[in-house]
C-alpha cells in the first residue's frame, strides 16, 4: 500500500504494518473534519521536540523503538516522565507540554491521532528539520 494522504474518505488499514513502513519525519495520512492521523519515524537519538497544542487531544501509539515521554503543565515543569516502547499508548490533553526522545538503537515508528485535526492535508515533513522550516 502506498503511503500518502488519504483524506476524509471512509479508510480502513492495517496501522501497525504502515506505521513500520513510514520512513518520514512525520507524513498525514488521514485528515477528516474531526481528526487526524499522522505516522511518525523518529531517529536514533532524535525527539519530537518540546511543545503544546492549546486546542487539541493528541493520542500517540508506539509501533516500534524505545523512548522517553516527558509531560507537563509548562515547558519549565515537565514533571510526568516515563519510558515507552512497542504497544504504549500515551494521551495527550489539550495545552500539556510534551516530548517524545528517543532513547533506543532503531528508529521509533509511531502514528499520532489529533482532534481536532493538527497538520494540513498531504503534510510530508521527511526530518525534523523539514518541519522547522
Amino acid at each position: 500500500m502506498c503511503i500518502s494522504d488519504y483524506g476524509g474518505e471512509p479508510f480502513i488499514i492495517n496501522i501497525s504494518e504502515i506505521t513500520k513502513k513510514n520512513n518520514n519525519f512525520r507524513r498525514a495520512l488521514w485528515i477528516g473534519e474531526h481528526l487526524q492521523l499522522t505516522l511518525m519515524c523518529i531517529g536514533v537519538g532524535e525527539c519530537i521536540g518540546l511543545e503544546t497544542h492549546p486546542n487539541l487531544d493528541q493520542f500517540i501509539r508506539i509501533e516500534q523503538g524505545l523512548g522517553l515521554v516527558q509531560m507537563g503543565e509548562n515547558k519549565c515543569n515537565l514533571n510526568i516522565e516515563k519510558k515507552v516502547c512497542s504497544g504504549y499508548a500515551i494521551f495527550i490533553p489539550a495545552g500539556k507540554w510534551h516530548n517524545l526522545t528517543n532513547i533506543g538503537n532503531v528508529p521509533i515508528k509511531l502514528y499520532s491521532i489529533y482532534a481536532p485535526p493538527g497538520h494540513e492535508k498531504c503534510t510530508i515533513h521527511r526530518t525534523k528539520a523539514d518541519e522547522e522550516h
